[in-house]
This record gives C-alpha cells, structure tokens and sequence, in this order.
C-alpha cells in the first residue's frame, strides 16, 4: 500500500480558536478554479472589482450569514475568482452547545465550525466539493495588524494580476 503523505497542521497548536479575537481566513477553491467570477476593469478604467458569478452569489449568501451567528461579527471579506477572505471577530464569552466554555479541540473550536459550515453548506447546493482541503488562518494580533488585513482585503481585486492565486491558474505558474 501507498504511504500517504504527512501533512502539515496547519492549525496552533495549543491555540483555543474559540477565544475572542479577531480572525483572517483564506479558503481557496479546489484546484485553484475561477469558480466565483472575474475581475473586471483596470488602472486606466478605475478600480478593479470582482463581477461574481451565480457560484460568487451563493457564497456570498452563506458568507453573509456569518453575522447571524450570536458573538460572531464578520468585519469585512472579499470573494475572488478562486479564493475567499474573511476577517472574523469572537466575541468574549463564546459558548459551546451544551453550555459550557468550548475547549481548544480544533474540531469544537468557533473558528473552524464557521469555516467547515461554510465549505459543507456551499458544496452541498452547488452539487460537489467545491474547496480545497483546509484553510489558511491568521490570528490577528493588534489594531495595526488588523488595518493591515482590512487594506489587504479592500485592494485584493486590484492586485488581482500579480497574486500567486491568479498566477497559478492563468499562466500555470
């Protein structure tokens, strides 16, 4: 039998991701796909933005949704052809369902029951796994950090033709 590879975790150790905080999470399209849109317009025509596509809307939907969940805020985000980036705030005193104070288990953690919703509820109405198998995520440290992201975030449609993301996919890179 093949040996399978070992992969890396790509989560904290020991970080308990349902304490409150602030969170930058970047969840990419399987095999790199330009599944949620295109970007459309330039320098010379203004600002770029995304144009999403019917996939683009449906997560857009779902993502929306973050903020209905109790002591959960999604500050900002942006859907990219192949990717998404969302910056999510934990509120002090998250609880687990039955009541207690939820445990550094990565699988009870907010964090990551937010971002496994999304990735399940979005490829169950679009038919197939739409995501590739984990997400990166950045635990936001300070407020310089965090105006950091939040540009990062607002001018990612305009760096568009120089991200790894776009590179990939287009010029096989």
């Amino acid at each position: 039998m093949k040996d399978l590879p070992i992969r890396k975790n790509n989560r904290l150790k020991n970080y308990d991701y349902s304490q409150a905080g602030c969170y930058f999470i970047t969840i990419c399209v399987k095999d790199g796909v330009h599944l949620f849109g295109q970007i459309v317009g330039d320098a010379a025509l203004g600002v770029p933005y995304v144009v999403l596509s019917s996939a683009g809307e449906m997560i857009k939907t779902h993502i929306e949704n973050i903020n209905q969940q109790k002591g959960i805020t999604l500050d900002r985000y942006v859907i990219m052809p192949n990717h998404v980036h969302l910056l999510i705030g934990v509120k002090s005193g998250m609880l687990g369902m039955d009541g207690t104070p939820r445990a550094a288990s990565p699988t009870k953690a907010t964090i990551p029951l937010i971002v496994n919703a999304l990735k399940g509820l979005t490829s169950k109405q679009f038919g197939e796994t739409i995501w590739q198998r984990s997400y990166h995520d950045r635990i936001v440290r300070d407020e310089e950090e965090y105006q950091r992201i939040l540009q990062y975030i607002n001018e990612n449609p305009a760096r568009w033709r120089e991200d790894r993301f776009y590179t990939v996919q287009v010029l096989g890179g």
